[in-house]
């Protein structure tokens, strides 16, 4: 029996052709309607027409958030400082309308600023006058002259030596400046005297508030003398050893006090001091010092009741510093709006005029004053209880530069061992030199070194700086009390920031006129 063959299996469908799969046709773009039809005749691509408006991004929507609230706040600032600064010119700009005779002269105050503790810009509380306080001013027609002191120190020797020399004036040892004439009717002392204390001081912050006060306190109570600093310090440095001739040993073994004289200048024409570089027989231009018998003893006492003094403008100032304190840079920037109302309350206090007494410290706050040390702690009082007016301003010493500080005095030092290191070096250069012991090298001959001379001259003014930024330190440091006498009490007069300017007269109408 045979069996049947199996069926041969199905050959599998052949696989479909790689062919896309249908696609429906794109619609057919609507033609563009209204505005949007004119506009694209002329030339706008028609995507930008057809394109639907949408959502940004995550990220540009912070940028966006970002960028308007920051532009917004410096905006609403600007136009707040604006606005107030225009309100404030608005009160007082009658005032700078008034007409004058061609000999009367306008009201004039006098404007200290300094530099701030620790700051490199030493004309900051300057500007920041010239920004808020001067436009007030000067739409009132009010006169202004500033001393800004570029170094530390400097406004309160300035001040003291102006007191002084007006003391000297008005007790007959000295005579009165030579004016030129002006046109007009002549002006008396009296006439000058009575358009200060008219005028007034405007003192911008409490740094220059306490250079001013230890300035004005050295004016009335030190002696009439007039002394030369510079020629007082270069006698008081020759004896000090640095510039000593230095002892060469002689033949038989003894120390000989000079070096041989060599063909160029002897050691007993050397010139010893900067002061002596002047040609023989030439008039000398530096003022001598007077003996103290040049003023009388019963001239040369401080007086004990001051004379009136101008009133003074307490402007608050504060100058923001260091790495530290960036947000509150920026927030200041935002801000500015509280600096101009601040200049501008203070010009308005200036323009009305009206003082009041001020106030000085208590007795036990007096007290403690005399006794305060020069010790290392630069903490401020937690209140200004009893202070009176001396409290002026306080919480500003507190963003002084902590550096300014602790680290003045230590630099000061470091600044002085490092250059009387460097110069004995220095000195035996220019002595060889001088004696022709060698011959210059080339570069020697190229850039010459400084002479003798050149560096006596230079250690006199680098001494001068330290000793007088160490002095400007003890004024100035952090916890430092402002300076006081008794005798002040009484005297000064501050400007009342509750005065008011009285309103422009009405204009009158005539019948014509309302017509």
């Amino acid at each position: 029996m045979s069996t049947v063959p199996p069926p041969p299996p199905a050959s599998a469908p052949p696989p479909p052709p790689n062919i896309p799969p249908t696609t429906e046709p794109p619609l057919p773009e609507l033609p563009l309607k209204g505005w949007k039809s004119a506009l694209q005749h002329t030339g706008i691509p028609v995507s930008w027409l057809r394109a639907k408006p949408r959502l940004p991004s995550r990220k540009m929507m912070i940028f966006i958030s970002t960028v308007s609230a920051l532009t917004g706040a410096y905006v609403y600032d600007r136009r707040e400082c604006k606005r107030i600064r225009e309100e404030y010119i608005e009160k007082v700009k009658h005032l700078g309308e008034v007409e004058m005779k061609p000999w009367e002269l306008p009201r004039k105050v006098m404007v200290y600023a300094c530099k701030w503790p620790g700051d490199e810009e030493y004309d900051r509380s300057l500007k920041w006058f010239k920004r808020n306080v001067k436009p007030i001013l000067v739409a009132a027609a009010v006169d202004y002259e500033f001393k800004n002191g570029n170094q530390y120190g400097s406004l309160m020797r300035a001040i003291s030596d102006e007191i002084r020399d007006r003391r000297r004036i008005e007790v007959g040892l000295d005579p009165p400046p030579h004016e030129i004439p002006l046109p007009g009717p002549p002006r008396s002392p009296t006439e000058k005297r009575d358009r200060e204390l008219a005028g007034g001081i405007i003192i911008v912050g409490r740094h220059t508030f306490k250079e001013y006060m230890e300035g004005f306190k050295r004016g009335w109570t030190r002696s009439l003398e007039k002394i030369d600093d510079d020629e007082a310090l270069a006698k008081l440095l020759e004896d000090d050893g640095h510039f000593d001739e230095p002892k060469t040993a002689s033949t038989d073994g003894e120390e000989e006090g000079s070096r041989p004289s060599g063909p160029a200048s002897p050691p007993n024409q050397l010139i010893l001091s900067p002061f002596q570089i002047r040609p023989p027989n030439a008039p000398s231009s530096q003022p001598k010092s007077e003996p103290s018998t040049a003023v009388p003893a019963h001239l040369n006492v401080p007086p004990s009741q001051l004379p009136d003094q101008p009133p003074l403008a307490l402007v608050p100032y504060t100058s923001v510093l260091g790495f530290l304190n960036i947000p509150l840079m920026l927030w200041g920037f935002f801000n500015n709006r509280k600096d101009v109302q601040t200049g501008a309350e203070a010009a308005y206090a200036v323009i009305a005029a009206q003082t009041r007494a001020f106030e000085g410290p208590s007795d036990a706050y007096a007290a403690s004053l005399q006794q305060e040390g020069e010790d290392d702690d630069f903490s401020l009082p937690e209140s200004t209880d009893g202070m009176g007016d001396l409290g002026f301003d306080l919480h500003a010493e507190s963003y002084w530069r902590s550096s300014y500080n602790k680290d003045t005095l230590e630099d000061i030092v470091k600044a002085r061992k490092r250059y009387y290191a460097a110069l004995p070096e220095k000195l035996a250069t220019a002595r060889a030199l001088a004696y022709h012991e060698r011959e210059p090298t080339k570069d020697e001959i190229n850039y010459p070194p400084p002479t003798e001379v050149q560096l006596r001259a230079e250690r006199l003014k680098k001494e001068k700086r330290w000793r007088e930024e160490e002095e400007a330190w003890r004024v100035l440091r952090g916890g430092k009390g402002v300076a006081w006498d008794e005798r002040f009490r009484g005297a000064l007069k501050v400007f009342d920031r509750d005065g008011q300017v009285a309103p422009p007269p009405e204009k009158l109408f005539t019948g014509d006129e309302q017509q």
